[in-house]
């Protein structure tokens, strides 16, 4: 089961990319002195991942003091390097979570049925506090609906 309000996420490790190395990193590691902003995705170079990140780049999440905003997604280290040098937003941070390790930790890993073979996160967003508190959680119950934007934005504010 997916993590909630009041849940502490895992503190998994991973290869964590930005956008020209990579290197294994808890997320304690990787969050901002506030907390973070963690964004489960499926591939990085998706379409739905490449709109959302992008509108994310806009919005000036790359702006939030002192709290990071890292993705994390099947792909492995060299493909996120190089979604992140597309999207240019130094900020950025992705976990690559290759083996479905990551996803699996947090309840959100998925069969998808017209994808032979392939498992990715549920899309979600979870807002974390420099103790990787849960303050804001949401799983999509589809492959393609957006995310809350601007309930994410309050709840990385009032960390």
């Amino acid at each position: 089961m997916p993590p909630t309000e009041g849940d502490e996420l895992p503190d998994f490790e991973a290869l964590l990319c930005d956008g020209e190395t990579f290197r294994s990193t808890a997320l304690s590691a990787a969050l901002g002195e506030r907390g973070g902003v963690v964004i489960c995705t499926g591939f990085a170079f998706s379409a739905i991942a490449q709109n959302w990140w992008k509108r994310f780049v806009r919005a000036g999440w790359g702006a939030f003091e002192d709290v990071a905003v890292v993705g994390v997604s099947r792909d492995g280290p060299y493909a996120q390097n190089a979604f992140l040098r597309w999207l240019d937003e130094p900020a950025f941070r992705f976990f690559a979570d290759v083996n479905g390790e990551v996803s699996e930790s947090l309840g959100l890993l998925a069969d998808r049925d017209h994808m032979a073979n392939v498992s990715t996160p549920w899309r979600s967003a979870f807002v974390v506090d420099a103790d990787r508190d849960v303050r804001y959680a949401f799983v999509a119950d589809d492959w393609i609906s957006p995310l809350p934007r601007e309930e994410i934005e309050d709840a990385a504010a009032s960390l």
